[in-house]
């Protein structure tokens, strides 16, 4: 009991520091910001609260849909591990608690398929900001006056497709791992994977982008920021990109995503505050709210079965 009041009590401290100690962004300035703009309606709560909802449902049936590969998991199942997940891996670098958090939920014989499923879930999850991103980032660059230096780019790119096939060629030649798995045996896993499991995955990560990048969108339109979708679609979809592939600990994501979007969303000419406010909001809808319900799994949780 008391590992799990450990947990539950460092969660809540991670976000109260957030909240309270953000040198950019005071709490108090960002409450009578949100009053004197009149966005915490009734209304926009519901609607806020419903795409979070939406948002945390499709990654709720992504991992009830993969897990179901190696043991069938009901819908309440997957809502406490995910949920429960997410609150014992707030505050560890790049939430990578998340893998320990959701193999204890089952017997030791299933613990080992359960890390690999969970990568693959965050791999498909990643692959859509990827794909999107890709996209919106060539968007960007020809929409917006962004200044880069094409020639050192050009380099860098160079530069780091010999890196990966060098990295590529060494890996083969030692024993390279991911989260403790030889590639080999990630390679194996992935190969006999269902297929039709993989591209529900791939979809239900689409729709769940889908609906927290909506979410940043409607965030923009009640702070008066005028932006079309589609424009508005190109920086979000090229932030989500660029803050996924720098490695942070966990602690830091919100400083990092809110580092990028302000430099996009300049480029787009909107109000720095604003941004710095809807990317907490995104924080606490996304991650506050759900991690207080996960907190309640957390105590709750016993330990599995030898029989499971």
């Amino acid at each position: 009991m008391l590992i799990k009041l450990s947990i539950v009590a460092g969660a809540f401290f991670f976000i109260y520091e957030k909240l309270t100690n953000n040198t950019d962004l005071q709490f108090s300035a960002f409450v009578d910001f949100l009053e004197k703009n009149d966005i915490f309606t009734p209304k926009n709560i519901v609607l806020l609260l419903f795409l979070s909802f939406f948002n945390w449902l499709f990654e709720i049936l992504k991992w009830k849909h993969l897990v179901s590969y190696i043991k069938k998991i009901t819908f309440k199942n997957a809502l406490e591990q995910s949920l429960g997940a997410l609150t014992a891996s707030l505050f560890t670098p790049n939430r990578i608690g998340e893998y320990g958090a959701k193999a204890i939920y089952y017997s030791a014989n299933f613990r080992k398929r359960i890390v690999l499923i969970n990568l693959l879930s965050n791999l498909l999850q990643m692959s859509v900001t990827l794909i999107l991103g890709i996209v919106g980032f060539c968007f960007l660059v020809t929409t917006y006056d962004v200044n880069l230096d094409y020639y050192r780019l050009a380099r860098i790119l160079s530069l780091g497709v010999m890196g990966i096939l060098l990295v590529g060629f060494g890996i083969k030649k030692s024993k390279f791992t991911i989260k403790g798995f030889s590639l080999e045996k990630l390679k194996s896993f992935v190969l006999e994977f269902p297929r039709k499991k993989i591209v529900f995955g791939f979809l239900y990560s689409l729709i769940r982008y889908a609906f927290f990048s909506f979410q940043f969108y409607f965030l923009l339109q009640l702070f008066g920021v005028n932006m079309t979708y589609i424009n508005t679609m190109i920086i979000i979809t090229s932030m989500y990109l660029l803050a996924s592939i720098i490695p942070s600990i966990f602690i830091f994501d919100v400083v990092i995503k809110g580092s990028i979007a302000l430099y996009l969303f300049d480029l787009a000419g909107v109000n720095e505050f604003t941004i710095l406010s809807i990317i907490t909001l995104m924080w606490l809808f996304n991650f506050v709210v759900p991690s207080l319900f996960g907190s309640f799994y957390v105590l709750n949780f016993n330990l599995p079965k030898n029989e499971d």
